[in-house]
C-alpha cells in the first residue's frame, strides 16, 4: 500500500506541475492575442514607407518599360500581332 500512495502524491505533483506550466503558457497566448488586437493598422510612418517604395517600384518599372530594348520588343510584339492572318 505504501508505494500505491507513493505513486498517488507523485501523479498530483506531476499534475500540479502541468498545471501551472498550462497556466504560464496560457498567459503568454493571452498576452500575444492582446497585442495583436491593440494593433489597429498601419502608422502614419509605415504610410509613408509603403507611398516611398510604390513610387521608387512605379520609376523603375517606367524606366524599363521607355527602354529602348523593351520599346522595341513591344513594338515588334504588337505589330506581329496586327499582322497576324486570321
Amino acid at each position: 500500500m505504501a508505494g500505491a500512495k507513493a505513486v498517488t502524491m507523485t501523479t498530483a505533483a506531476a499534475m500540479t506541475a502541468v498545471a501551472a506550466v498550462r497556466g504560464r503558457v496560457g498567459g503568454w497566448w493571452r498576452a500575444r492575442r492582446e497585442a495583436v488586437r491593440r494593433d489597429a493598422g498601419m502608422s502614419t510612418a509605415e504610410y509613408a514607407v509603403g507611398t516611398i517604395a510604390a513610387a521608387a517600384f512605379a520609376a523603375v518599372l517606367y524606366k524599363v518599360v521607355t527602354s529602348g530594348t523593351v520599346s522595341g520588343a513591344l513594338e515588334s510584339m504588337i505589330g506581329k500581332a496586327l499582322d497576324a492572318s486570321f
